[in-house]
């Protein structure tokens, strides 16, 4: 066995990656205040619920049994995600073992996942995005292990898939796709001689006992969230297109990735990998689900790719010059992850970083049909909020008490009703309210309010909504 291959050390190098993971996110994240979709989380971790508008409720529980431990300080609210991001790498890691790989797939796999700067963005503030890296990885050991089972060892694996769908369901619905793309490869591959047996059939039911409390919220709420993501496509999300979608993989994901995603995708389905071609067949229909959507929406799918190009470049890599090379391969791709690091952590101050930016001829990519200015999105929307605040309050203040007591804030999106919310509690001001997102079904707070303080609304909108 070569030097690289050595058992004992084979998570070594992952767990390097990990700590380097969590010593950025935690080091340097809070240097940027809280994001414009924590604050509308922390809303909505006051009013939980088994669903929401916009998303269903997994992470919000998380995000309120944490809060209630260990508060929501800005560093506080880095932590779960931070550490979501090291399981991913460290999962990452894991499959590529399961693939088969050695000591130098795993560490290849773990520095890929921070070569890709959509995750270092995702994973750099609390939502649902982080977790759904976790139980994405987590259902595909599950399928690598069914691959490669015995009868008896695969009935006692098929619950914990069904375990691993119903949480995941809970947590984000594209999970779905996930869902899809397991039934399609049970059908396509060997696995489909276990639907003779109860297994894959009781992981299903699991899945939908676990998932069944949040439809019930729909049905009672009128489906909110299909109307949600009907008009989120239709005036909100860009649609990039088959062409656009794939570029924006390669661009979010990393170039140099891409030399391991799309070879190990074919090493899955016509290589030497192809016992494990169910996880092929889970990310092809995951990518037909969301090519029309975000570019992140495949990032917890290119994972299992990604692992498999790491084991796949190793086996290529076996010979003594191939040993060789296998320094200078991981030299690349720590420095694929070092170039990009600033855009999706505030290691820079604003400035700074438009200006690293415009050395580097980037310019920041928008997914949403609204302006962007010289920071990306994922930066941008973190500043500003406690300014506005203080200029509601002051609004606030300059009422008489009875007024106040008639009086509500409405605001024009959940960003501002959320940083309100957030900052506004020291400063004495009510809950802000919104028809944007959840806040809709929350109401206006005050039935008695004849009063109305708008923010980011227009004097037509106040008369349109209020009369």
């Amino acid at each position: 066995m070569d030097r690289w291959g050595s058992p004992r050390h084979d998570r070594t190098g992952a767990w390097i990656c990990a700590a380097a993971f969590l010593g950025l996110q935690l080091g340097w994240g809070p240097r940027y205040p809280v994001f414009r979709d924590e604050l509308y989380y922390l809303a909505c971790a006051d009013h939980l619920a088994w669903g929401y508008v916009d998303h269903p409720p997994f992470s919000i529980f998380v995000l309120a049994a944490w809060r209630a431990l260990f508060g929501d300080s800005l560093l506080s609210l880095r932590i779960l995600p931070s550490l979501a991001g090291a399981a991913t790498v460290l999962l990452t890691s894991g499959l590529a073992g399961l693939l088969g790989g050695g000591r130098f797939s795993r560490t290849l796999a773990a520095a890929s996942v921070l070569a890709a700067p959509t995750f270092f963005g995702i994973t750099g503030f609390y939502s649902m995005n982080a977790f759904d890296f976790v139980f994405w990885l987590l259902a595909a050991h599950i399928l690598a292990r069914l691959s490669q089972a015995d009868a008896a060892t695969r009935a006692r694996i098929w619950p914990l898939l069904g375990v691993v769908l119903g949480l995941g369901l809970l947590n984000k619905l594209s999970v779905g796709a996930l869902g899809v793309g397991i039934a399609a490869a049970i059908v396509l591959t060997p696995l489909r001689s276990d639907l003779r047996t109860r297994d894959p059939w009781l992981a299903a039911a699991l899945a939908l006992v676990l998932v069944a409390p949040h439809v019930v919220w729909q049905v009672q709420n009128g489906w909110p969230t299909v109307e949600f993501v009907r008009n989120a496509a239709r005036f909100k999300n860009v649609n990039l297109g088959p062409v656009g979608f794939l570029v924006a993989q390669v661009r979010d994901f990393g170039p140099l990735n891409v030399l391991l995603w799309a070879p190990g995708l074919v090493w899955l389905i016509v290589g030497a990998g192809g016992r494990f071609r169910t996880l092929a067949v889970v990310f092809v229909m995951s990518y037909l689900v969301f090519m029309t959507g975000k570019a992140y929406y495949l990032a917890s799918a290119l994972l299992v790719p990604l692992a498999a190009g790491s084991v796949l470049i190793e086996r290529l890599l076996t010979q003594p010059r191939g040993l060789l090379v296998r320094p200078v391969v991981l030299a690349a791709w720590v420095l694929a992850a070092i170039v990009p690091l600033p855009i999706v952590v505030p290691l820079l101050s604003p400035d700074r970083l438009v200006r690293y930016m415009s050395v580097l001829g980037i310019v920041p990519e928008n997914a949403e049909q609204n302006e962007l200015g010289a920071l990306p999105q994922h930066f941008a929307d973190r500043f500003g909020w406690e300014e506005l605040t203080s200029i509601v309050a002051q609004a606030w203040q300059s009422l008489t008490p009875d007024e106040r007591r008639r009086a509500i804030i409405v605001t024009s999106n959940y960003g501002e009703a959320g940083a309100l919310r957030y900052y506004g509690r020291v400063l004495g001001l009510p809950a802000a309210t919104s028809q944007h997102n959840n806040f809709y079904l929350w109401g206006p707070g005050n039935p008695n309010a004849t009063i109305v303080i708008g923010v980011g609304m227009s004097p037509d909108d106040l008369r349109e909504d209020f009369g």
